[in-house]
């Protein structure tokens, strides 16, 4: 099954320039997205790789990236997502940045977005996807570092 996880602010919006305007506040969302992903297989895009300083553990990392350049120990390179994603075998969490989810989202079987209450100002947004899933679930609303947000679960019509 190919999962997509991703926190995103009232508009859709995932993240800007500067990188996501929420990161390390909401650490319930760190939590959640270790459960989820661990001791299966994630995708980042190449900028998302740039940032992690090792690989996740207990997951296998591949990077989507057309970059010839050879990637850190623990970390795979994947030169077509598409291909990729179409051909895998097995669970895969597409885990960002917002470029590689635009491009994948429509290969997605279920969407857990992190649902923000909130506007950030974000420039990088999440393509609209509610046309094509179907709402399954909502947790409670957190509020940590006076941000809100629930977890949400949405599965491909």
């Amino acid at each position: 099954m190919i999962y997509c996880v991703v926190a995103i602010d009232e508009k859709r919006g995932m993240a800007n320039d500067a990188g996501i305007p929420w990161l390390g506040k909401i650490p319930t969302d760190i939590k959640y997205f270790r459960d989820h992903t661990m001791h299966s297989n994630v995708l980042m895009g190449y900028k998302t790789y740039t940032e992690f300083k090792t690989p996740l553990s207990d997951r296998k990392n591949f990077v989507a990236s057309s970059k010839p350049e050879k990637l850190r120990e623990g970390f795979d390179l994947v030169n077509d997502a598409r291909e990729f994603i179409k051909n895998f075998d097995g669970d895969l969490w597409v885990i960002g940045g917002p470029g590689l989810i635009a491009a994948t989202l429509d290969l997605v079987d279920e969407i857990h977005v992190t649902q923000l209450r909130r506007d950030f100002g974000c420039t990088k947004f999440l393509p609209e996807f509610a046309g094509t899933f179907a709402f399954q679930s909502e947790s409670e609303p957190i509020t940590e570092n006076d941000i809100t947000y629930t977890f949400q679960v949405w599965k491909r019509k």
